[in-house]
């Protein structure tokens, strides 16, 4: 049953909302979700020293919160805020820029969000083959990775409230080895070494897509909007004690581990925090932390996969796609055909090159942030009697500069990206307006069944036609 509200403004989308016995997220399992949603500990922060040496990775994860994750955080406060479903990004776009832009923002974030599901198995292995070396290549790998994708999936189907859970004892299990390293490290630490810019040439793709990966996707939680407990005060709040948890969480083990142990900057790959812990108190801690890392894939890839489910269960609503997208088990109440497509997608995805993945992933997203800063900014224009609990303290003019300083980092993100990067971004994107057309011919020939509730696709003003109160 789907019952639509009669009391919100005549600007705003009906929310619909799952039967009033599913159990919905409250602020704690809420903000270790976001917490996955973006970083899951100091995991695979270590390239950022081997591309540009500690200084300038310390200054990054110091001073890019501000450039990136503090504006990302108070836009996705805002418009969820403004409009709590699952659709997220999707009805901003589509609400400011009509039907393509919607489809065409959905379609590129759903592909950089699978994209990014699919490098948390890749460095579960990476963390787990230091301890089993056969892990390291060939089948083992592989099938390690093929079936850690298949449970994972599957823990993901049993409930979004299970999934919240999880995730608080996830975030806590996984972060405890980190603290005990960082106060075993105390002693030993030499403040000089923060200094150091690294003896080799500096590898700014490498250092920017380490920063703009471990610090992005603030955004992916409006897709579970519409399964929020009081969306308006919880998002706010949780996005707030994330963004802080999330920068301490990154900093701390860095300062400990680069002033405490001198390396060759080479041995700074993804995986060397494990390798620090055995230098600083010995191979138990290297093993508790090469659990963590484990324990932290696997909030990753939930709270990642959480995302995709729900957008593609939030579209179908909306009538981006066909309806069957947002069927829901019986058992659990979970949109499982998003599950499932998205399991099968990262895992096709899980086998390219980690950096590959991560650079993909990086650059999809940037296009789709393209599209919602222009999209925030103009919804401020277009629609300012909006109702929105929580409202960023600034006028247009300051939303438009608040919005400029990330977009110059997207920028080096694409100029800095590899030919591979370009070419399998460049297919997606190409794809991703295809769809849009295919969906509309899918629409007219009647070839699927869409939600005609919600049917406002082929209204190319972006306005919601009006749609009479009701209970379905």
């Amino acid at each position: 049953m789907a019952i639509t509200e009669t009391s919100r403004s005549s600007h705003e989308l009906p929310v619909t909302t799952t039967a009033s016995t599913a159990k919905k997220l409250t602020l704690v399992p809420l903000i270790f979700l976001i917490y996955f949603e973006v970083a899951g500990g100091p995991f695979g922060e270590e390239p950022a020293v081997q591309a540009a040496g500690p200084l300038l990775a310390i200054l990054g994860f110091l001073i890019f919160p501000f450039i990136w994750s503090v504006p990302e955080a108070l836009i996705t406060a805002e418009l969820s805020t403004a409009f709590p479903g699952n659709g997220g990004f999707v009805i901003w776009a589509h609400r400011a820029f009509g039907a393509f832009i919607g489809s065409l923002m959905g379609s590129l974030k759903f592909l950089s969000g699978v994209i990014n599901v699919a490098s948390f198995p890749v460095l579960c292995v990476a963390y787990l083959d230091k301890l089993f070396p056969v892990l390291a290549s060939g089948w083992p790998r592989n099938v390690c990775i093929f079936a850690s994708t298949v449970v994972l999936s599957f823990l993901n189907y049993t409930g979004l409230a299970i999934v919240g859970y999880a995730a608080v004892v996830l975030g806590l299990v996984s972060l405890s080895p980190f603290l005990v390293m960082s106060a075993m490290a105390i002693p030993k630490i030499k403040p000089h070494r923060w200094g150091s810019l690294g003896s080799k040439k500096k590898d700014w793709n490498l250092y920017f897509n380490t920063l703009f990966w471990n610090l992005n996707f603030w955004d992916n939680v409006s897709t579970l909007a519409g399964e929020v407990d009081n969306p308006q005060k919880t998002f706010p709040l949780a996005l707030l004690i994330s963004v802080i948890f999330t920068c301490v969480a990154y900093l701390i083990p860095l300062l400990a581990v680069t002033g405490a142990v001198s390396v060759e900057q080479s041995r700074w790959e993804t995986g060397f925090h494990a390798e620090a812990a055995e230098m600083i108190a010995g191979k138990w801690l290297k093993i508790w932390i090469e659990i963590g890392a484990v324990l932290s894939s696997i909030g990753l890839f939930e709270a990642q996969l959480s995302s995709s489910a729900y957008q593609l269960e939030g579209m179908a609503e909306l009538g981006f796609l066909p309806k069957f997208f947002g069927l829901r088990s019986k058992w659990f109440n979970t949109p499982w055909v998003g599950i499932l497509l998205s399991a099968l997608m990262s895992l096709g995805l899980s086998y390219m090159d980690f950096t590959d993945i991560v650079a993909s992933a990086n650059f999809i997203y940037t296009l789709g942030m393209f599209l919602e800063f222009a999209s925030f900014v103009w919804l401020r224009k277009k629609l300012p009697e909006l109702k929105r609990p929580y409202r960023v303290p600034l006028n247009i003019p300051g939303l438009v500069v608040m919005c400029l300083v990330p977009s110059a980092f997207l920028m080096l993100i694409i100029a800095f990206a590899t030919k591979i990067v370009y070419l399998v971004s460049g297919l997606m994107t190409v794809g991703a307006v295809g769809w849009y057309f295919l969906i509309n011919y899918f629409r007219k020939k009647k070839i699927f069944e869409f939600n005609d509730d919600v049917d406002f696709l082929d209204n190319g003003n972006g306005e919601r036609p009006k749609v009479d109160d009701h209970v379905s």
